[in-house]
């Protein structure tokens, strides 16, 4: 576990996403969930030992199963977006996991199929506040990895959890995103967030050069796609547009298939939901899951 500020941590040593924890008075924040029960185990203890105060409080920031399998584990109160919440409530209430191959954390862990999902108790809209015994916690909604998307900021401290609207030395998932409204909220963290530590979702620490090349790598995707749009291509040949952004990404070249995957299903379902909705009988990722 890391110390950003006075009562402000995040870890990324545990599979799945990097996590927060924001210990006051009244209690602890906890910021994303550890896929695996023994790592959620780990996790509160460790924020316990922080002397925070006795209650718990969960903030999911996007739906994605490698943030959201492992609610149930750490058993508090959980606030999500309203279309998180949603897309929760309707998928069934056992994970069975058939988005094989998506290039997910959850799917290098095999005790994840069976899992039992967790509703969340509280929703917002648009933004949320909360003081838990030291300075305003801001929650705001910032869609483009997914609808329901957010960020959690600590203004008093310049401190803000983006999830996956950054990502670290890995590509983005886009099955479920919108590029144009992701690539805006890039623009506000490099305008309005400036002098803020940025706490990706995926690899812990963002600098200024990480959301520069995050955007950078969406444009890429977005023309990418618009190219294939203009040939009326079909929506396997983004295949080998996967392979192309992929070259563009330094990372352990074991992780080289899993990434690979993870682009080619989330162009292959980015350009379905865009560019060829009604033209062919394919099946969005939501439908997967709920078959």
């Amino acid at each position: 576990m890391q110390q950003i500020e006075r009562g402000i941590f995040y870890e990324d040593s545990f599979l799945g996403v990097t996590l927060g924890g924001l210990v006051y008075s009244h209690g602890t924040i906890l910021i994303d969930a550890p896929l695996r029960t023994e790592d959620a185990r780990s996790w509160r203890a460790t924020l316990l030992n922080q002397r925070g105060g006795a209650n718990r409080l969960l903030i999911n920031l996007d739906q994605h199963a490698d943030r959201t399998l492992g609610d149930r584990a750490l058993d508090c109160i959980i606030v999500t977006h309203e279309k998180t919440a949603q897309r929760l409530r309707d998928q069934p209430t056992i994970f069975k996991g058939q988005n094989i191959e998506s290039g997910a954390a959850w799917e290098s862990y095999g005790d994840s199929i069976g899992m039992r999902w967790a509703n969340p108790d509280i929703t917002f809209t648009d933004r949320m506040s909360l003081f838990w015994g030291g300075p305003e916690i801001l929650l705001e909604h910032h869609p483009g990895p997914a609808p329901g998307s957010i960020w959690v900021a600590v203004p008093e401290e310049k401190v803000v959890f983006v999830g996956d609207a950054v990502v670290l030395n890995q590509p983005p998932f886009l099955a479920n995103a919108e590029l144009s409204v992701w690539l805006e909220g890039l623009d506000l963290l490099l305008s309005d967030f400036r002098g803020y530590t940025i706490v990706s979702g995926r690899g812990g620490l963002a600098a200024v050069s990480d959301m520069r090349d995050q955007k950078k790598f969406l444009q890429k995707v977005e023309k990418g796609l618009e190219r294939l749009a203009n040939k009326n291509a079909s929506a396997e040949a983004t295949e080998g547009l996967a392979a192309s952004l992929l070259s563009a990404i330094e990372f352990s070249k074991d992780l080289e298939e899993e990434y690979l995957q993870r682009l080619q299903y989330g162009l292959f379902h980015y350009y379905t939901r865009h560019y060829r909705q009604g033209v062919f009988n394919e099946i969005s990722p939501e439908d997967e899951d709920r078959r």
